[in-house]
């Protein structure tokens, strides 16, 4: 959330919507009794969305089995970093470019024409390389 929404007051529907999420919790038992108490009286005396936030961010959505919580911590430890998306779309789309223009003058002139897109497997193959050598690190740290 951004800053601005976290600083807004909440309603008592958000802090009972909180306190019904730390029930959940506790019924599936993911909270001791004691975190339950402790936590569902902090909610009921939160101010702002941050304060009630807080409370439930290290807790999965309510009857999330933990196959599904294991899958989406293995989901998001592939994901790749949001650098290499951006590189990959330019790159990807860098490409896409050159071929199609390679393509429209090789089939417009009768000459041998250079083709020069395959120069644009050189910065592939970097990327590929700094892509796998990201997922490498990410796994020795023990990332999933």
């Amino acid at each position: 959330m951004s800053k601005e929404v976290d600083t807004m007051r909440a309603a008592d529907g958000d802090r009972q919507q909180i306190a019904d999420q730390l029930k959940a919790a506790l019924d599936e038992g993911r909270l001791s009794l004691h975190e339950y108490d402790e936590r569902t009286g902090l909610a009921y005396a939160a101010r702002t969305y941050a304060e009630l936030l807080v409370l439930v961010q290290d807790l999965p959505r309510p009857g999330m089995t933990n196959a599904e919580v294991k899958a989406q911590a293995r989901k998001a430890a592939r994901r790749l970093p949001t650098a290499l998306l951006v590189l990959w779309t330019i790159w990807g789309a860098l490409a896409a470019v050159n071929v199609v223009v390679y393509a429209l003058v090789a089939v417009s002139l009768t000459d041998f024409v250079y083709p020069w897109p395959i120069w644009l497997l050189v910065p592939g193959v970097a990327l590929g390389a700094v892509t796998v050598g990201v997922q490498v690190i990410r796994n020795q740290n023990g990332e999933p």
